[in-house]
């Protein structure tokens, strides 16, 4: 199996920065897409960035310009700096990887347990 631990996570005034942080373990062949996803309280889980194997990004419109995601592919680790932060960005961050485990020499998709980001003054 495949293990997603994410930490990080914490209370930030508004324009303050955070860097969450997400280790992969376990039974790894290799790693495609890492992600991170958000979801606030009553709302859905929606994609906040993702980063390919080969270094390509994706950005939700929202953090555009604020957040920047970065992976170490030797390390398997990926990382999400967020600057100018805003009460809005204020939710549960999950770190997601496109996986192919050797227990099973498959598709896995996994989700790490989530960690808390309050922005609040």
């Amino acid at each position: 199996q495949v293990q997603l631990v994410e930490s990080g996570g914490g209370l930030v005034q508004p324009g303050g920065s955070l860097r969450l942080s997400c280790a992969a373990s376990g039974s790894i062949f290799s790693i495609n897409d890492m992600g991170w996803y958000r979801q606030a309280p009553g709302k859905g889980r929606e994609l906040v960035a993702a980063i390919s194997r080969g270094g390509s990004t994706n950005y939700a419109d929202s953090v555009k310009g604020r957040f920047t995601i970065s992976r170490d592919n030797a390390k398997n680790t990926v990382d999400l700096q967020m600057n100018s932060l805003k009460p809005e960005d204020t939710a549960v961050y999950y770190c997601n990887a496109k996986t192919i485990t050797t227990a099973t020499w498959s598709y896995l998709e996994v989700w790490g347990q989530g960690t808390l980001v309050t922005v609040s003054s």
